[in-house]
């Protein structure tokens, strides 16, 4: 391996799939005739890499070939190290309507042509095969494994790309780069030697040591290359990180320094993924590639289980290092050691010594929570970004959810919470009720299974709008499934505060409550799919707040959540 940037990209050739203007003035003119296939911003983050040739050797989606190779050898066909397939997702509708030979124009959702994809295979997707190879279980408590199985889309489509142009950036551009791009900027710094740092959180004092300590090994300058696509659920918003990183980039020496944020959605693959991490950074030209324990792993499951080896990414990286050609620079867990007032490697460490660690999920939980964050852990200009982002909890949005059988009285509860959260003023209040939401936003729908989930997906919507923009909502449905729930619990807590009441009122008390005689009605068959008789209610696991009205006025209820969202500091 070379130390010059200049060393040749994986599979030999920077891959540039941007058409000539003749082809895209061709393009615009057959767009109308063409299939559109709309892409997601997980596609579209694709799509991008393999048009400015991060994805390089690849040309297109990968086909059926390409695609067998990959999953049974992490190999491309001509042998080219791969280590995850890069696919086009489709629905059973729009796979059926899409034949080999055809071109399909690739759009984002606002309808703009961003490329066109000569479709070469299309095949329906092994899932359970799949999560297999790329993920090493079926377990769906693993995020890539849950994104794949919960995805109505059922087949893949293969074939070569002609980028029309890039997908649209409105928000740091200066900070977007092509591999091309960075390549010419190494040259025109007089960099040879470049060591790329992949991250997925804001960079505090132990990255920001681990980041030091590489450059100095590799004797190299740094790209610092965030990835701002996709990343797990819960983690910190793409703008607000993108703010923490220009904060750190005061800390490095002048001019030892890149920052260039990368558009890629994350698999949380473990090893394979690591090794495509790498694969991108020696496309942007690095020499050097940062491994740490734990490299692109979703974390541990609810058993306190990790799905990866601690230092699987850093074997991986090792054991191809040659056909890779790209130096690993490794490190163990980094911790803060009280009486050296710095941080060290866990093998330095002494049993003499008092060590401190904070996990990247404890450190979201204080941020979100308002709660202090140590001084050793951040520095004070990072944390200053992420509390404009992350206000304390009673400066924060907030989804109060109340879910529970038909007549259990989550409707009187939610009218009285908003009244009185009204009268206490600072935030505006919105009341989403099941009937209100059915009349102004689902009036189109039915009562089916699928129906009745997409109402409380979009109630689940409206709110964490809402909850994004600092504001309350206070949600009524009944929102009988615990999956629904728990996609929207989700979605919101990565914006604000999310409190589910379950109003636990007993069948028999609801029945006897109920007025416009639907449960007579349900038990009478002439009802079907009533939630609480011929369909079930999923009980929530951990609700913040648990009421049972039986015994319980209305006002009662409501003063229990608001004693809870006093004591969790929502309400002050």
């Amino acid at each position: 391996m070379t130390d010059s940037f200049r060393a040749a990209p994986h599979g030999g050739e920077l891959v540039d799939l941007l058409a000539n203007p003749d082809q895209v003035a061709h393009f615009r003119e057959l767009a109308m005739e063409m299939v559109t296939v709309i892409l997601s911003s997980r596609q579209l983050s694709d799509l991008e890499l393999l048009m400015n040739g991060a994805y390089s050797p690849l040309r297109g989606f990968m086909d059926r070939k390409q695609y067998d190779a990959v999953l049974d050898t992490m190999r491309l066909p001509d042998g080219t190290l791969w280590p995850l397939p890069v696919c086009l997702d489709v629905s059973e509708a729009d796979a059926a309507g899409l034949k080999p030979g055809q071109q399909a124009a690739l759009r984002d959702s606002e309808g703009f042509m961003v490329a066109v994809i000569t479709v070469e295979d299309v095949w329906e997707i092994d899932k359970n095969r799949e999560v297999e190879a790329v993920f090493g279980t079926r377990d769906d408590v693993h995020p890539g494994v849950q994104r794949l199985f919960s995805s109505e889309n059922t087949h893949y489509i293969g074939g070569r790309v002609a980028g029309v142009q890039y997908p649209l950036h409105f928000a740091f551009r200066r900070l977007r780069h092509t591999p091309r791009e960075l390549r010419r900027l190494y040259a025109k710094l007089g960099w040879r030697r470049v060591v790329g740092f992949h991250t997925r959180h804001p960079i505090h004092r132990a990255q920001f040591e681990m980041t030091l300590r590489a450059m100095a090994e590799a004797k190299a300058n740094l790209l610092l290359h965030p990835v701002v696509g996709r990343v797990k659920t819960g983690d910190i918003d793409a703008y607000t990180r993108a703010r923490s990183y220009l904060a750190i980039s005061h800390k490095y020496p002048p001019n030892m320094m890149l920052l260039s944020l990368l558009p890629f959605t994350m698999r949380l693959a473990g090893p394979r993924e690591a090794l495509l991490h790498a694969i991108i950074r020696k496309n942007y030209g690095c020499t050097h590639f940062i491994v740490g324990r734990h490299h692109a792993s979703p974390g541990t499951s609810p058993g306190e289980q990790t799905f990866y080896e601690q230092n699987g990414a850093k074997e991986a990286l090792m054991t191809h290092a040659g056909e890779l050609g790209i130096g690993v620079v490794a490190f163990d867990e980094m911790v803060y050691v009280k009486e050296a007032d710095e941080y060290m490697t866990t093998d330095e460490v002494t049993p003499e010594d008092t060590v401190h660690s904070l996990s990247n999920d404890e450190f979201h939980q204080r941020i979100r929570a308002g709660r202090r964050v140590p001084d050793w852990f951040s520095f004070p200009e990072v944390i200053e970004v992420l509390r404009r982002a992350y206000p304390p909890r009673h400066g924060q949005g907030l989804t109060i959810f109340c879910t529970g059988l038909s007549g259990a009285g989550k409707s009187t509860i939610a009218r009285i919470l908003y009244a009185r959260l009204l009268e206490m003023g600072g935030r505006p209040v919105t009341l989403l009720d099941g009937d209100i939401v059915r009349r102004n936003l689902s009036s189109e729908l039915g009562f089916s299974k699928e129906h009745r989930n997409i109402n409380v997906q979009r109630i689940g919507f409206v709110a964490s709008e809402i909850t994004k923009n600092r504001g309350i909502a206070i949600c009524a449905p009944i929102a009988p499934y615990g999956r629904t729930r728990d996609e929207i619990r989700n979605l919101i807590e990565t914006r604000g505060g999310f409190v589910e009441v379950h109003v636990a009122t007993p069948l028999s008390v609801c029945e006897s409550r109920d007025r416009k005689g639907l449960y007579a009605k349900a038990r009478a068959g002439l009802i079907q799919g009533f939630t609480g008789i011929n369909d079930p209610y999923e009980p929530p696991a951990r609700p913040e707040v648990f009421i049972d009205t039986t015994d319980m006025t209305p006002d009662e209820s409501a003063q229990e959540i608001l004693l809870y969202l006093e004591r969790a500091g929502y309400i002050k």
